[in-house]
C-alpha cells in the first residue's frame, strides 16, 4: 500500500490511537486521540487550547502513535506513527466536524468550538504490522519529507548457508539461495534469534 493508504487505514478503520508527547521534564506523556482526516499531506486530529495535551504538541513540535484493529492478538493489525506536528488552525474545524460528527455533541456550539484548533502530522515515518497473516506482514513507510530507514537484521556475504538461522526463525521468513541465507524482510518479526545462532556472525543489525 502507500503511505497515503496506511495514513487512511489509521482514521477510517482504527480512528481511536494512543499517541505519545513529551512533558517540560522530558518525560512521556500518553493520551487517546482521534485521527479525524488523512490526505497526502499527513494525518489530522483537533485538540482544545486549554489542554495540557496543546501545550507539549507546542512545545516539541514531535508525536508518536499507535493503533490496532483486531478483536484479538492473532488477528490484529497495528500501525505505528512518529512524525513533525504543526497546529494549522480553524479552518479545517468543519471538515473534521463533518467527517467526524459526533464532535457536535461534544462541542455542541459554534461559540464552544472557538477552543478548538486542528494540527496536522505533515512528516514522518511508519509502520504496519499484520498479525492476521501467516507468515506475518510487516512493512514501512515515510510520508512529507523524512528520510526512510530500514530496521531489523540482515545476512552479510560471511553467509556459510549452513542454515542454523533458519531452524531458529518462527516465521519460516529466511530462505537459502545460492548457498546464502536471505530473510524475507516483508515476514519479519526482527527478533534476532539468527543473529543469536549464527556460527560465522553474518547476521547484523541494521542500523
Amino acid at each position: 500500500m502507500t503511505a497515503k493508504e496506511y495514513l487512511s487505514f489509521i482514521t477510517e478503520q482504527i480512528h481511536s490511537v494512543v499517541a505519545a508527547t513529551v512533558d517540560e521534564d522530558g518525560l512521556p506523556v500518553t493520551c487517546v486521540i482521534d485521527m479525524m482526516h488523512a490526505d497526502e499531506n499527513g494525518l489530522y486530529f483537533l485538540t482544545a487550547r486549554g489542554k495540557n495535551f496543546y501545550k507539549r504538541l507546542k512545545s516539541n513540535g514531535f508525536i508518536a502513535l499507535s493503533g490496532k484493529k483486531g478483536d484479538d492478538t492473532m488477528s490484529c493489525t497495528a500501525v505505528s506513527v512518529r512524525g513533525k506536528v504543526r497546529e494549522i488552525g480553524a479552518e479545517m474545524l468543519p471538515l473534521l466536524f463533518e467527517k467526524n460528527p459526533y464532535m457536535y455533541a461534544i462541542y455542541p456550539t459554534d461559540e464552544s468550538r472557538r477552543a478548538l484548533t486542528v494540527f496536522s502530522i505533515y512528516e514522518g515515518s511508519g509502520e504496519w504490522f499484520d498479525l492476521s497473516k501467516k507468515p506475518i506482514e510487516r512493512d514501512s513507510f515515510t510520508f512529507g519529507d523524512a528520510e526512510e530507514k530500514s530496521s531489523g537484521y540482515f545476512i552479510t556475504d560471511v553467509c556459510i548457508g549452513c542454515g542454523a538461522c533458519r531452524s531458529v526463525c518462527p516465521q519460516s521468513c529466511i530462505d537459502i539461495k545460492d548457498g546464502k541465507a536471505v530473510i524475507r524482510q516483508q515476514n519479519c518479526l526482527h527478533c534476532g534469534n539468527c543473529a543469536e545462532i549464527c556460527p560465522v556472525g553474518a547476521v547484523e543489525k541494521i542500523r
